[in-house]
């Protein structure tokens, strides 16, 4: 893996003037799951009905086998999608998921009815270009935590996530894998499937924009920095490449959410996950510290209070919506398949602050054990929630000043605040931080609120042709869905490429046409 790295890092990129030639059909900009799945369609990969493919939906399974010959690629999206439903907003997401995952909701390996063929003379150039290797933020995520996801549910076309750990000697733990294992296997997918000579890796993007060329076409030129290693050190050199379409698949990790509070800039005050795990590995944090408070109701809050707790750390746990709210993610997920979330949904449950009452010391609680009934928290000692409450203010002195319903202010002592509540895309390279591509131009896009504003059927923006989007700035959080992203930008492109070429050949007869007239009035 490691020499995959290497190779994939060797891709040199300079500033490069506009001529037509160095004018590439397709940028991609971000190399984790989003991008390297589009990387795939576009170099030449393309999906068919197998000859004994069979899909459980009826009625999509007659669609595919009216024209069996036809590639995925040149079929009408639009009309298979119809009376498709899942659990995605994006109508091609949930296509292509019930194409790749038959009845993948259910948790069923149910085997897909698409067989994949290389067929080189459908490849569009294109580059990737992503700060560290290929992964992305999955490359971060360096904890021992479990992915949310079913194993099958975070792979890539044309290599199975079971195989592939199988390979490495490596077991699957309730069909489930570690972060760390997950970017390895998206690393190790980009050399098996050919397709490193279109990454250029260590590259920061600094600015997308368009420019017109002296024949009043119109192309993206997109800036950045690359980092080159000489023998003594690192250093950064500039580039400028140039392209016809621009692909966004940048994900959301880039920057953490604040809540806009008094304090919050204070040191004891965190807004990551892994500020957590520094804090418990170098002995800061520990069963005799100080509750840690734990904002949020997401999965990452999810995560915080369990290796809290696993590490008998007391807990506060605050967040906005009520327990029973549809909207929290923990309402959504099977509990025989995600059990360690269904027990944090419990601890929030069970044990809430009740409005009003004195909140009870936590260290006490897990010094006391559940039989000695000298504690009205019992369940789980240690931990105690918060419900449609929010944090109104930091103080330097260690103490958080929650309010509840009503305005009733609760005061908490703890040794650390972790802020869990989301992040936001860095699209500092976009003018306006692509404010304008929004579908609230008024508001900063982010994947849950305002996503871009992109074609269903395309990823195209409706605002700049051209510009694409894909996986979390389109509202897809997970990998299972992002690939619908990648096929519906991939057929677009294709779509393209083929009037460019069709146009380019009519032109040539339309040349030739005049020449031959031109000749035959000169004979006359």
């Amino acid at each position: 893996m490691h020499d995959a790295r290497q190779r994939l890092a060797t891709m040199e990129l300079y500033n490069k003037d506009t001529f037509s030639d160095d004018i590439l059909p397709v940028v991609i900009v971000g190399n984790g799951p989003s991008g390297i799945c589009l990387s795939y369609l576009l170099s030449g990969y393309t999906p068919y009905l197998s000859p004994d493919g069979f899909h459980p939906n009826q009625i999509l399974h007659d669609k595919l086998t009216k024209n069996p010959h036809l590639s995925l690629f040149d079929q009408d999206l639009e009309y298979l999608c119809e009376g498709v439903e899942g659990r995605s907003s994006n109508p091609v997401a949930v296509l292509f998921d019930a194409l790749l995952l038959p009845d993948g909701d259910f948790g069923v390996d149910c085997a897909s009815p698409l067989i994949w063929r290389h067929e080189p003379e459908r490849a569009t150039p294109h580059l990737v270009l992503g700060k560290g290797p290929p992964g992305g933020a999955w490359h971060a995520m360096e904890g021992s935590m479990l992915t949310l996801s079913l194993a099958n549910w975070m792979e890539l076309p044309g290599l199975k996530l079971k195989d592939w750990m199988r390979d490495k000697r490596r077991n699957l733990r309730n069909d489930r894998a570690t972060p760390a294992e997950i970017a390895s296997y998206y690393q190790h997918y980009v050399t098996k499937m050919g397709l490193e000579k279109s990454f250029a890796c260590g590259t920061t993007v600094t600015s997308v924009s368009r420019v017109s060329l002296k024949s009043g076409r119109s192309i993206w030129k997109i800036q950045g920095l690359q980092r080159r290693a000489n023998v003594n050190e690192e250093h950064e050199v500039p580039f400028s490449v140039y392209a016809e379409n621009v692909v966004l698949a940048t994900g959301t990790h880039d920057i953490p959410a604040r809540l806009g509070v008094d304090g919050e800039n204070l040191p004891y005050v965190c807004h990551s996950f892994w500020e957590l795990e520094a804090a418990i590995s170098s002995g800061r944090l520990d069963r005799a510290s100080e509750p840690v408070l734990i904002v949020g109701a997401g999965l990452t809050a999810a995560d915080a209070v369990l290796a809290a707790h696993h590490l008998n750390t007391p807990v506060y746990h605050a967040f906005r919506r009520p327990v029973s709210d549809p909207a929290l993610i923990f309402n959504q997920l099977p509990k025989l398949l995600y059990p360690e979330y269904h027990k944090v949904h419990q601890m929030m449950s069970q044990q809430q602050h009740k409005v009003g009452e004195t909140v009870e010391n936590l260290s006490n609680q897990l010094l006391s054990s559940p039989a000695d009934g000298t504690s009205s928290y019992t369940c789980y000692p240690g931990y105690l929630s918060f419900p449609k409450h929010r944090v109104a203010a930091f103080k330097p002195d260690g103490k958080c000043v929650l309010e509840g319903e009503g305005g009733l202010q609760t005061v908490l002592q703890v040794s650390m605040a972790l802020v869990l509540i989301g992040a936001h895309p860095n699209l500092s390279f976009l003018p306006e931080h692509g404010r304008d591509l929004a579908l609230d131009s008024e508001e900063p896009i982010s994947c849950r609120r305002n996503p871009m504003d992109v074609d269903p059927y395309t990823y195209e923006s409706i605002k700049e042709a051209g510009l694409y989007a894909m996986g979390p700035l389109v509202g897809e959080n997970f990998v299972r869905f992002l690939k619908g992203g990648a096929l519906a930008i991939a057929c677009d492109i294709a779509r393209k490429q083929s009037a460019k070429r069709q146009s380019a050949t009519e032109n040539c007869i339309t040349s030739l046409m005049n020449i031959q007239l031109t000749n035959c009035t000169l004979e006359a």
